[in-house]
């Protein structure tokens, strides 16, 4: 808590305090949120919420992490109501994930609370019945189901953003449009996992949260693909770099420097998320064409010969060769964004001419 910012911890508190007052109006409106016929269901899908929320999959995002547990939630609007779907979410806040601060648990289960008793009360004013469905009226339910959803994910990411935002002061523009929408989409189909558990229970009760686990973990290892992705192009473009310092070690760590300056030059001028990526990335290849120049004429001690100095020279073209050659996966770095422009840096400040 003494980490974040001010404006973070006023944020944290309002949070809490919301999901905290819902759970509250919940209990002296109804006498209590979840009838004693229903506890059985609760269990269950705070067991399941509990599960998927231990196990997350991490994103790019620095200290960031993304779960497929809110199928558990809106299971909850369906089978339970909006108070149910909140007491689900605050499960959060007792994820068996290893050194995850009090201050996180906190907010994320007061967040989730917050979102689950949202879309139930949507899910409610658009004539959804609560309650495990008749099989004859499932139909009736996927408007309103279909609604809740769209209520609940966007207001997740908003909530979480907005912290990560207060807390990092990442801005929103930071982030990479492409790939929220993306996420966004794909957030928004995982949800009908929570039709599907409420569809199950009028046939097989709780066995529906355990047979709808295997989707939701494939639903997780999908989740982490991107990200799994982009450290196999990190170790790639590391490798890459040590290959170079290995045959010019008068040089080494350099591409490591340029890299890290560069993109905090553009993160200071506010580049977007891509385009600082991209910046990183070129840094740290703008030299890869030094594998195409003999090693003794790296490590050459003396003057060069004129044939050794034009093998030196050539090294930013053959750079760009291979960049040219070897493009960006399009879930990685955008072709326009990709660093084409390396052999430019060696060009004196009136154009000709180069080292």
């Amino acid at each position: 808590m003494r980490d974040l910012p001010w404006p973070a911890r006023v944020y944290l508190v309002a949070v809490i305090g919301a999901a905290a007052a819902l759970i509250v109006r919940g209990v002296i409106v109804s006498g209590a949120p979840v009838a004693t016929e229903d506890l059985d269901i609760l269990l269950v899908l705070a067991l399941l919420f509990l599960v998927c929320e231990s196990m997350p999959t991490l994103l790019n995002m620095e200290q960031t992490a993304v779960s497929v547990s809110f199928s558990a939630s809106l299971a909850a609007v369906v089978l339970i109501g909006p108070e149910g779907a909140a007491l689900v979410g605050l499960t959060a806040m007792v994820s068996v994930r290893p050194g995850l601060p009090l201050v996180k648990r906190l907010f994320n289960g007061a967040q989730f609370a917050i979102c689950g008793y949202t879309a139930g009360r949507v899910y409610e004013a658009l004539d959804g019945r609560v309650g495990v469905p008749d099989v004859n009226a499932f139909d009736d339910l996927i408007g309103p189901y279909v609604a809740a959803t769209a209520v609940f994910v966007p207001l997740n990411i908003a909530l979480t953003l907005t912290m990560i935002g207060l807390a990092t002061h990442v801005r929103a523009t930071e982030m990479p449009r492409r790939g929220m929408a993306q996420f966004l989409l794909s957030y928004l189909g995982y949800g009908t996992f929570g039709l599907l558990v409420a569809g199950l229970w009028a046939t097989v009760a709780s066995i529906s949260a355990v047979l709808v686990l295997v989707p939701l973990f494939v639903a997780r290892w999908a989740f982490g693909q991107y990200h799994a992705q982009q450290r196999s192009y990190d170790a790639t473009i590391a490798a890459l770099c040590q290959a170079v310092e290995t045959k010019d070690y008068y040089t080494r760590g350099h591409c490591t420097r340029v890299s890290h300056a560069s993109s905090m030059i553009a993160q200071e001028i506010g580049m977007g998320h891509e385009r600082v990526r991209a910046i990183r990335y070129a840094g740290m290849l703008h030299d890869v064409g030094k594998l195409g120049v003999p090693t003794k004429v790296l490590q050459k001690d003396g003057p060069l010969t004129e044939e050794e100095f034009a093998a030196i020279q050539l090294h930013p073209m053959r750079g760009a060769g291979d960049r040219a050659r070897h493009r960006f996966p399009r879930r990685g770095v955008r072709r326009d964004h990709a660093p084409p422009r390396a052999p430019r840096r060696h060009r004196l400040p009136d154009g000709p001419g180069g080292r």
